[in-house]
């Protein structure tokens, strides 16, 4: 849950997650979709499926045994490098270095690393700093408090300095250029795009679809829509996409509304709107599957953000 994603916002859905799969037993027993509803709202859903994916094989193919070594968690969906030397040192007390943001942005300081952290040279130089500073019985120790220093001193922007206890040895504050470091590539414009959702009423229900598995909000539940192409209308959009995705022909109704989200590499503007079926039966042609649902039955499926703001709405609108 920490890959991506401060602890404050972690901590409720942490004990969330904890009352619903309090043992690895419990995670590898549970459907996909009740993994991804109790994750909801936390975002990059991936990484829901992978511990899922990830209890499954311990449970199954380790006998229920939780990997000690780095190496062996590595082999598990979703743990890589850096969360497989977090979990060995820390649940484990291996003597593994850890490597996340703020750890790196630490060690770029103390040691001046000029060569840009995202690039294969610079990230070797890191770790080869984390390896060769890890006291050796220590390392869980070590990490974390090197975790708590970056969150809480060596912040990315106007680190507290004065406060910090690596000051005195901190190479880039004594050259004055600790903002400068970590060196970080700029970053691509994140580009933006308009998407349309259809809700399709047909005898007091509404029509959802189950994304694919792979890809963004994964697995999740949604009102089925596409992206607006050039030269294009909100309504032939929409009547196009619901033809590609679900083999049907809607007329586009009433506008429900604008609602907009900004994801990491995305942003996005969904303009949502009231449809009625006029030809076809909806088949799951680009979605990996279909539901006729009960409007007081869709907090039951787990979805991304946009889509529980306009579930929520839609929920009132038909109660008034």
């Amino acid at each position: 849950m920490l890959q991506q994603t401060q602890v404050d916002t972690v901590i409720p859905y942490y004990r969330r997650w904890m009352e619903r799969f309090p043992t690895l037993a419990d995670l590898a027993s549970a459907g996909e979709q009740d993994v991804l509803a109790v994750w909801e709202g936390l975002g990059y859903y991936g990484r829901a499926r992978h511990l899922l994916q990830a209890a499954r094989i311990i449970e199954e193919e380790l006998g229920g045994a939780f990997p000690a070594e780095a190496s062996d968690l590595m082999r598990l969906p979703g743990i890589g490098r850096y969360t497989a030397g977090a979990i060995a040192s820390i649940a484990f007390g291996r003597d593994e270095p850890a490597l996340d943001g703020n750890i790196r942005r630490v060690l770029a300081r103390v040691h001046d690393v000029r060569e840009p952290a995202q690039l294969p040279s610079g990230a070797r130089r890191l770790w080869e700093l984390a390896s060769r500073d890890l006291p050796a019985g220590q390392a869980g120790d070590y990490n974390q408090a090197m975790m708590d220093l970056g969150a809480s001193l060596c912040t990315p922007r106007n680190p507290a300095c004065l406060l910090c206890p690596l000051s005195d040895l901190c190479q880039a504050r004594a050259l004055g250029v600790q903002d400068e470091r970590p060196v970080l590539k700029p970053r691509a414009p994140i580009p933006s795009i308009t998407v349309t959702a259809g809700l399709v009423e047909r005898d007091g229900m509404v029509l959802i679809a189950r994304r694919p598995a792979e890809g963004l909000l994964g697995g999740m539940w949604e009102f089925p829509g596409g992206t607006l192409e050039e030269g294009e209308s909100l309504p032939n959009c929409l009547k196009r996409e619901l033809r590609e995705e679900l083999g049907v022909e809607v007329e586009v109704g009433d506008e429900f509304g604008l609602y907009q989200h900004a994801y990491t590499h995305l942003r996005v503007t969904l303009n949502a709107f009231i449809c009625r079926l006029v030809a076809g039966e909806p088949q799951p042609l680009e979605v990996s599957d279909l539901r006729w649902v009960l409007p007081e039955t869709l907090k039951s499926f787990p979805m991304g953000k946009i889509d529980r703001q306009i579930a929520k709405r839609y929920g009132q609108h038909r109660d008034v």
